[in-house]
Protein backbone atom coordinates (compact mmCIF):
# COMPACT_ATOMS: atom_id res chain seq x y z
CA UNK A 1 0.00 0.00 0.00
CA UNK A 2 2.38 2.69 0.79
CA UNK A 3 4.33 1.73 -2.34
CA UNK A 4 0.98 1.91 -4.30
CA UNK A 5 0.53 5.40 -2.56
CA UNK A 6 4.18 7.16 -3.44
CA UNK A 7 3.19 6.32 -6.67
CA UNK A 8 0.10 8.58 -6.65
CA UNK A 9 1.47 11.04 -4.95
CA UNK A 10 4.14 11.20 -7.51
CA UNK A 11 1.87 11.11 -9.93
CA UNK A 12 -0.25 14.55 -8.60
CA UNK A 13 2.82 16.16 -7.92
CA UNK A 14 3.94 15.95 -11.43
CA UNK A 15 0.78 17.68 -12.31
CA UNK A 16 1.42 20.32 -10.04
CA UNK A 17 -0.03 19.89 -7.04
CA UNK A 18 1.92 19.90 -3.90
CA UNK A 19 0.36 17.40 -2.05
CA UNK A 20 2.39 18.56 1.79
CA UNK A 21 -0.40 18.04 3.83
CA UNK A 22 -2.76 15.58 1.88
CA UNK A 23 0.59 13.49 0.76
CA UNK A 24 1.11 13.36 4.97
CA UNK A 25 -2.16 11.68 5.84
CA UNK A 26 -2.37 9.22 2.89
CA UNK A 27 1.12 7.69 3.81
CA UNK A 28 -0.27 7.62 7.25
CA UNK A 29 -3.02 5.31 5.88
CA UNK A 30 -0.66 3.32 3.79
CA UNK A 31 1.27 2.77 6.98
CA UNK A 32 -1.77 1.58 8.85
CA UNK A 33 -3.04 -0.93 6.47
CA UNK A 34 -0.11 -2.66 5.87
CA UNK A 35 0.81 -2.50 10.50
CA UNK A 36 -3.38 -4.09 10.04
CA UNK A 37 -1.89 -6.73 7.69
CA UNK A 38 -4.10 -5.49 4.81
CA UNK A 39 -3.73 -6.99 1.92
CA UNK A 40 -5.21 -7.07 -1.86
CA UNK A 41 -7.67 -4.06 -2.67
CA UNK A 42 -8.84 -1.39 -0.95
CA UNK A 43 -11.56 -1.28 1.13
CA UNK A 44 -14.03 0.48 2.65
CA UNK A 45 -13.78 -1.53 5.73
CA UNK A 46 -9.62 -0.39 6.46
CA UNK A 47 -10.35 3.22 4.73
CA UNK A 48 -13.43 3.75 7.60
CA UNK A 49 -11.07 1.95 10.44
CA UNK A 50 -8.35 4.55 9.69
CA UNK A 51 -10.68 7.61 9.31
CA UNK A 52 -11.92 6.95 12.49
CA UNK A 53 -8.57 5.61 14.63
CA UNK A 54 -7.77 9.26 15.40
CA UNK A 55 -9.56 10.33 18.58
CA UNK A 56 -10.14 14.39 16.71
CA UNK A 57 -13.35 15.60 15.37
CA UNK A 58 -16.08 14.16 13.62
CA UNK A 59 -15.16 16.50 11.25
CA UNK A 60 -11.35 15.51 10.45
CA UNK A 61 -12.42 11.99 10.22
CA UNK A 62 -14.35 12.78 7.34
CA UNK A 63 -11.32 14.88 5.68
CA UNK A 64 -9.24 11.62 6.10
CA UNK A 65 -11.60 9.93 4.59
CA UNK A 66 -12.08 12.04 1.40
CA UNK A 67 -7.88 11.96 1.24
CA UNK A 68 -8.77 7.72 0.97
CA UNK A 69 -11.48 8.51 -1.63
CA UNK A 70 -8.97 10.66 -4.22
CA UNK A 71 -6.84 7.60 -3.97
CA UNK A 72 -9.29 4.79 -4.31
CA UNK A 73 -10.46 6.71 -7.28
CA UNK A 74 -6.98 6.84 -8.65
CA UNK A 75 -6.33 2.78 -7.89
CA UNK A 76 -9.75 2.12 -9.26
CA UNK A 77 -8.17 2.82 -12.52
CA UNK A 78 -5.80 -0.41 -12.31
CA UNK A 79 -7.57 -2.53 -9.39
CA UNK A 80 -11.21 -2.86 -10.27
CA UNK A 81 -11.99 -4.35 -7.22
CA UNK A 82 -11.08 -1.29 -5.03
CA UNK A 83 -13.71 0.26 -2.88
CA UNK A 84 -14.85 4.07 -3.02
CA UNK A 85 -16.08 5.19 -0.16
CA UNK A 86 -19.12 7.41 -0.55
CA UNK A 87 -18.67 11.31 -0.28
CA UNK A 88 -20.44 12.46 2.87
CA UNK A 89 -20.41 8.87 4.66
CA UNK A 90 -19.20 10.61 7.69
CA UNK A 91 -20.55 13.96 6.95
CA UNK A 92 -19.03 17.25 5.95
CA UNK A 93 -15.37 17.38 5.95
CA UNK A 94 -15.44 21.44 6.15
CA UNK A 95 -17.01 23.73 8.38
CA UNK A 96 -17.08 27.41 7.41
CA UNK A 97 -15.98 29.52 9.93
CA UNK A 98 -18.06 33.29 9.87
CA UNK A 99 -15.34 35.38 9.00
CA UNK A 100 -15.15 38.70 10.91
CA UNK A 101 -15.39 41.16 8.38
CA UNK A 102 -13.51 44.58 9.34
CA UNK A 103 -14.85 48.10 9.81
CA UNK A 104 -12.99 51.00 8.66
CA UNK A 105 -12.52 52.09 12.51
CA UNK A 106 -11.10 48.40 13.50
CA UNK A 107 -8.47 48.66 10.38
CA UNK A 108 -7.74 51.89 11.76
CA UNK A 109 -7.64 50.70 15.62
CA UNK A 110 -5.37 47.20 14.50
CA UNK A 111 -2.50 49.85 12.86
CA UNK A 112 -2.75 51.97 15.42
CA UNK A 113 -1.98 49.65 17.59
CA UNK A 114 0.96 48.68 15.77
CA UNK A 115 2.38 51.75 15.33
CA UNK A 116 2.31 51.88 19.59
CA UNK A 117 4.48 48.42 19.49
CA UNK A 118 7.95 48.69 21.34
CA UNK A 119 10.66 48.73 20.60
CA UNK A 120 9.68 52.87 20.63
CA UNK A 121 11.61 53.88 17.32
CA UNK A 122 12.42 50.51 15.93
CA UNK A 123 11.26 48.82 13.35
CA UNK A 124 8.89 46.71 14.21
CA UNK A 125 5.79 49.20 14.33
CA UNK A 126 6.54 50.01 11.22
CA UNK A 127 6.70 46.70 10.01
CA UNK A 128 3.81 45.32 11.91
CA UNK A 129 1.48 48.35 10.80
CA UNK A 130 2.60 48.34 7.27
CA UNK A 131 1.91 44.66 6.60
CA UNK A 132 -1.49 44.90 8.23
CA UNK A 133 -1.97 47.69 6.53
CA UNK A 134 -1.14 45.90 2.82
CA UNK A 135 -3.56 42.94 4.02
CA UNK A 136 -6.40 45.32 4.49
CA UNK A 137 -5.87 47.37 1.34
CA UNK A 138 -5.21 44.77 -1.75
CA UNK A 139 -6.60 41.55 0.01
CA UNK A 140 -3.30 39.35 -0.25
CA UNK A 141 -2.63 35.76 2.12
CA UNK A 142 -0.67 36.63 4.83
CA UNK A 143 2.06 34.12 3.70
CA UNK A 144 2.15 36.27 0.04
CA UNK A 145 2.62 38.97 2.18
CA UNK A 146 5.66 37.56 4.42
CA UNK A 147 7.47 35.96 1.26
CA UNK A 148 7.66 39.75 -0.79
CA UNK A 149 10.77 40.48 -1.42
CA UNK A 150 12.09 43.83 -2.01
CA UNK A 151 12.44 44.01 -6.09
CA UNK A 152 8.48 42.28 -5.93
CA UNK A 153 7.17 46.25 -5.25
CA UNK A 154 7.55 48.63 -8.26
CA UNK A 155 6.52 52.42 -6.79
CA UNK A 156 6.91 53.51 -10.32
CA UNK A 157 4.47 50.98 -11.86
CA UNK A 158 2.31 51.55 -8.67
CA UNK A 159 2.17 47.30 -8.38
CA UNK A 160 3.17 44.84 -6.07
CA UNK A 161 4.34 41.17 -7.60
CA UNK A 162 3.19 37.47 -5.89
CA UNK A 163 6.02 35.43 -6.86
CA UNK A 164 5.07 31.43 -6.65
CA UNK A 165 1.71 32.10 -4.45
CA UNK A 166 -0.54 28.93 -3.55
CA UNK A 167 -1.26 26.48 -6.14
CA UNK A 168 1.93 28.10 -7.80
CA UNK A 169 -0.05 31.01 -9.21
CA UNK A 170 2.10 34.08 -9.99
CA UNK A 171 0.16 37.66 -10.38
CA UNK A 172 1.07 41.29 -10.39
CA UNK A 173 -1.59 43.40 -8.22
CA UNK A 174 -2.13 47.12 -9.54
CA UNK A 175 -2.68 49.49 -5.75
CA UNK A 176 -3.90 52.71 -4.88
CA UNK A 177 -1.53 55.55 -4.37
CA UNK A 178 -2.05 55.99 -0.53
CA UNK A 179 -0.87 52.27 -0.90
CA UNK A 180 2.02 52.68 -2.78
CA UNK A 181 3.05 56.37 -0.61
CA UNK A 182 2.91 53.62 2.61
CA UNK A 183 4.95 51.18 1.04
CA UNK A 184 7.57 53.17 -0.12
CA UNK A 185 8.10 55.17 3.05
CA UNK A 186 8.31 51.78 4.93
CA UNK A 187 10.56 50.57 1.97
CA UNK A 188 13.34 53.72 2.50
CA UNK A 189 13.06 53.16 6.37
CA UNK A 190 13.86 49.49 5.56
CA UNK A 191 16.92 50.44 3.80
CA UNK A 192 18.27 52.40 6.03
CA UNK A 193 18.61 50.18 8.95
CA UNK A 194 20.30 48.08 6.14
CA UNK A 195 18.72 44.39 6.55
CA UNK A 196 20.92 41.51 6.36
CA UNK A 197 17.32 39.81 3.68
CA UNK A 198 16.33 40.68 1.01
CA UNK A 199 12.71 40.11 2.38
CA UNK A 200 10.72 43.47 2.15
CA UNK A 201 9.06 42.73 5.76
CA UNK A 202 12.13 42.21 8.36
CA UNK A 203 12.75 42.23 11.93
CA UNK A 204 14.95 44.45 14.49
CA UNK A 205 17.76 42.12 13.23
CA UNK A 206 17.08 43.09 9.39
CA UNK A 207 15.84 39.57 9.47
CA UNK A 208 12.56 37.80 7.58
CA UNK A 209 9.37 38.11 9.28
CA UNK A 210 7.90 34.72 10.57
CA UNK A 211 4.15 33.74 10.95
CA UNK A 212 3.85 32.68 14.19
CA UNK A 213 5.78 36.10 15.30
CA UNK A 214 2.88 37.69 13.45
CA UNK A 215 0.48 35.48 14.75
CA UNK A 216 1.48 36.26 18.41
CA UNK A 217 1.43 40.07 17.50
CA UNK A 218 -1.89 39.77 16.24
CA UNK A 219 -3.49 38.37 19.21
CA UNK A 220 -1.82 40.12 21.27
CA UNK A 221 -3.35 43.53 19.43
CA UNK A 222 -6.85 41.72 19.59
CA UNK A 223 -6.75 41.20 22.97
CA UNK A 224 -5.79 44.52 23.71
CA UNK A 225 -8.61 46.09 21.73
CA UNK A 226 -10.81 43.77 23.80
CA UNK A 227 -11.92 41.66 20.34
CA UNK A 228 -13.29 38.71 20.54
CA UNK A 229 -11.32 35.21 19.27
CA UNK A 230 -13.36 35.54 16.12
CA UNK A 231 -11.01 38.11 14.87
CA UNK A 232 -8.19 36.70 12.83
CA UNK A 233 -5.82 38.13 10.30
CA UNK A 234 -7.29 35.90 7.44
CA UNK A 235 -10.40 38.07 8.09
CA UNK A 236 -8.52 41.37 6.50
CA UNK A 237 -8.80 39.17 3.30
CA UNK A 238 -12.41 38.04 3.61
CA UNK A 239 -13.02 42.15 4.39
CA UNK A 240 -11.20 43.01 0.82
CA UNK A 241 -13.53 40.65 -1.10
CA UNK A 242 -16.57 42.17 0.63
CA UNK A 243 -15.61 45.49 0.37
CA UNK A 244 -14.67 45.88 -3.51
CA UNK A 245 -18.21 43.65 -3.87
CA UNK A 246 -19.92 46.49 -2.02
CA UNK A 247 -18.53 48.96 -3.71
CA UNK A 248 -19.49 47.24 -7.10
CA UNK A 249 -22.88 47.17 -5.92
CA UNK A 250 -22.83 51.24 -5.02
CA UNK A 251 -21.40 51.41 -8.13
CA UNK A 252 -24.17 49.75 -10.33
CA UNK A 253 -21.81 47.29 -11.45
CA UNK A 254 -22.90 44.22 -12.83
CA UNK A 255 -21.45 42.28 -10.41
CA UNK A 256 -21.61 38.66 -12.18
CA UNK A 257 -19.48 40.12 -14.96
CA UNK A 258 -16.69 41.36 -12.78
CA UNK A 259 -16.77 38.90 -10.49
CA UNK A 260 -13.60 37.14 -12.46
CA UNK A 261 -11.56 40.00 -12.16
CA UNK A 262 -11.80 39.92 -8.82
CA UNK A 263 -11.13 36.14 -7.89
CA UNK A 264 -7.78 36.61 -10.62
CA UNK A 265 -7.05 39.62 -8.59
CA UNK A 266 -7.52 37.44 -4.96
CA UNK A 267 -5.15 34.72 -7.00
CA UNK A 268 -8.30 32.14 -6.95
CA UNK A 269 -7.99 28.85 -9.25
CA UNK A 270 -11.86 28.63 -9.52
CA UNK A 271 -14.61 31.85 -9.19
CA UNK A 272 -16.25 29.47 -6.59
CA UNK A 273 -13.72 29.90 -4.40
CA UNK A 274 -14.26 33.97 -4.57
CA UNK A 275 -18.31 33.39 -3.80
CA UNK A 276 -17.03 31.64 -0.64
CA UNK A 277 -15.43 34.96 0.95
CA UNK A 278 -18.31 36.70 0.46
CA UNK A 279 -20.62 37.45 4.10
CA UNK A 280 -23.81 39.35 4.38
CA UNK A 281 -23.01 42.72 6.20
CA UNK A 282 -25.90 44.84 6.77
CA UNK A 283 -24.84 47.21 4.01
CA UNK A 284 -24.17 44.66 1.42
CA UNK A 285 -27.46 43.58 2.16
CA UNK A 286 -29.26 46.68 2.26
CA UNK A 287 -27.52 47.57 -1.06
CA UNK A 288 -29.29 44.16 -2.60
CA UNK A 289 -32.89 44.81 -1.22
CA UNK A 290 -32.29 47.87 -2.80
CA UNK A 291 -31.36 46.66 -5.92
CA UNK A 292 -34.42 43.49 -5.85
CA UNK A 293 -36.93 46.45 -4.93
CA UNK A 294 -36.08 48.43 -8.55
CA UNK A 295 -36.50 45.55 -9.96
CA UNK A 296 -39.70 44.60 -8.87
CA UNK A 297 -40.82 47.81 -9.67
CA UNK A 298 -39.66 47.49 -13.13
CA UNK A 299 -41.31 44.41 -13.56
CA UNK A 300 -44.40 45.64 -12.34
CA UNK A 301 -44.40 48.36 -14.52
Amino acid sequence: MIAKAEQYLEMRRKLGFAMRIEGEELLRFARYAEKMGHSGPLTLEIALQWAQASPASRIYHARRLDVVRRFARYMKLFVPETEIPQEGMLGPSYRRIAPHIYSEEEVSALIGACRRLTPVGGIRPHTHATLFGLLACVGMRISEALHLSIDDFDPDRRTITIVEGKFHKSRILPLHPSCVKALTAYRDLRDRRQPATVAFFVTELGTSVKYLKVLKTFRMIADSLNWSRDTRIHGLRHTFAVRRLLQWHRDGEDVHRRIGELSTYLGHCKVQDTYWYFSAIPELMALAAERFERYVGVRDD
